[in-house]
């Protein structure tokens, strides 16, 4: 390396070692089938991570041997088809070579006049026509729907005290704001009204109905009972997909009663509102076209490597109110490089921005919507495959109805709970398999979310093949003191 520059004195050597290191991490990829969806990591490996700072430059050769020695094999392993616990996403090939050319042109994307936004924009607009939102609806990339809740409830609130909440604070308008949401949403809605200053006391947990729907008559009587207590209802977050059995809430009626009652209707659909790209299942999220934003993630059903979150708002210039902050540093142009206002951070709390919107541009461009919508039909038969296996199998009881790509069951026996939850620990251990678990009323379950596209039917028959036979041995194996 030249003691001026941090580029290469040699990039005939750099070319080199880029392509070994390429050709690696497409072998991994291409053969990961022959190696454990996870494995413990040995003591002696962690403890490499606790050197002190680098103070000389090291070969770029021997940095990449450490990577394929001890860091490529100890990741989470959602990228093998056997990853089955929480709802991440498998990238690929392609999403991953545009990452590299994204970091390559180190674009910030904040806002100037360049081609990257424009390219953020098209995905905006791609959007716009996937929900039929208007085309003066804008959107933004963040790191995932948990921000893309937050600017959700920070844009609703701003709808109903006014941009000037943002110098006066809530206190100044002594207005109490409430919220509502499903007992199975997630828990960045609670955070996002903790982070957003109204407190998480200020969000109503609405019960679940028999389908694990957000129970419509509670919702509107927690509603009722806090207007008349004087407080203000102001926002309703429906859920399509929730964490731990994949359901839909009734998004239509939800629409309805937030129209009638004059309430921002958000819906979270972290990994389920991409389901509008598959024609067998867009008729679950029906409803949602009516919604005032929508929170979803393409780094789930959309396979794109992580991270790409996506916040689409009906309404722009509530949108803008809320987050636009002029500066002089940030002087706006109509001609050079500040030219292209509004910028995206005109719209979110990021300044500094990475090219997100390349490698969601390339996955959608290359593969098309109709086959990324085809591998999301694919996903929920799998589920409905693995409902059925499970069924026809009277060791295995279904805990859950399923809705979409999550299926809950468990291991029949008279000690449930820690035999369930000891067979998932062997799942993980064995390298066969990683479920996650969950509660369903009061059960611990074992939470299978098929979510990768290279899932088959034959990574299904393998799961229940190990849940059997460590199910067996499990049930008969004593139980420690922390089990018992």
């Amino acid at each position: 390396m030249s003691q001026e520059s941090l580029d290469p004195t040699d990039w005939n050597d750099l070319r080199s070692q880029g392509h070994r290191m390429l050709d690696d991490i497409l072998d991994y990829l291409e053969h990961l089938r022959e190696r454990p969806v996870w494995q413990p990591i040995p003591a002696e490996v962690r403890n490499r991570f606790h050197e002190p700072l680098p103070l000389e430059p090291s070969d770029l050769a021997a940095v990449h041997r450490q990577f394929m020695a001890d860091i490529l094999p100890y990741a989470v392993g959602n990228a093998h088809p056997g990853f089955m616990g929480w709802v991440h996403g498998g990238g690929t090939p392609v999403g991953m070579l545009a990452e590299m050319l994204a970091a390559g042109l180190n674009a910030n994307l904040g806002g100037r006049d360049q081609i990257p936004v424009a390219v953020e924009h098209q995905i905006l607009e791609w959007m716009r026509a996937l929900f039929d939102f208007p085309e003066t609806a804008s959107g933004l990339f963040v790191t995932g729907t948990s921000m893309a809740n937050l600017i959700a409830v920070l844009v609703a609130k701003t709808a109903v005290l006014g941009p000037t909440v943002r110098q006066q604070g809530i206190a100044a308008g002594n207005k109490r704001l409430t919220a509502y949401t499903s007992a199975a949403a997630h828990g960045c809605i609670s955070q996002a009204m903790d982070l957003s200053g109204l407190g998480t006391d200020a969000l109503r947990i609405i019960p679940t109905n028999h389908r694990f729907e957000m129970d419509l008559d509670q919702l509107q009587s927690a509603i009722a009972s806090d207007r008349k207590a004087g407080l203000i209802p102001f926002f309703v977050a429906g859920t399509a997909g929730t964490v731990d059995v994949g359901a839909v809430d009734n998004l239509a009626a939800l629409s309805h009663l937030c129209r009638q009652q004059n309430l921002w209707f958000h819906v979270d659909g972290a990994y389920g509102a991409l389901a509008r790209l598959a024609p067998d299942m867009a008729p679950c999220l029906v409803g949602i076209e009516q919604a005032d934003s929508i929170a979803f993630d393409f780094h789930k059903w959309g396979q794109v490597p992580y991270d790409a979150g996506f916040i689409l708002v009906r309404d722009e210039s509530l949108h803008y109110q809320t987050f636009a902050s002029p500066a002089a540093y940030l002087r706006r142009e109509t001609r050079g490089v500040a030219a292209g206002s509004p910028w995206p951070c005109d719209y979110g709390p990021d300044l500094s921005r990475g090219f997100r919107a390349l490698k969601t541009w390339f996955t959608l461009k290359v593969y098309g919507a109709r086959q990324i919508g085809a591998v999301i039909s694919h996903t929920c038969a799998l589920a409905r495959y693995l409902q059925d296996r499970i069924l026809e199998t009277p060791a295995l009881e279904l805990l859950a109805p399923v809705s979409l790509n999550i299926v809950c069951f468990r291991y029949r026996c008279e000690r449930p709970d820690p035999v369930n939850a000891r067979i998932v620990t062997s799942l993980h251990e064995s390298g066969i398999a990683v479920p996650s678990t969950t509660i369903i009323h009061g059960a611990l379950a074992i939470r299978t979310a098929i979510v990768n596209h290279r899932t088959q039917k034959g990574d299904i028959d393998a799961l229940l093949k190990a849940v059997l036979a460590f199910g067996a041995e499990c049930d008969t194996a004593p139980l420690s003191e922390q089990e018992s």
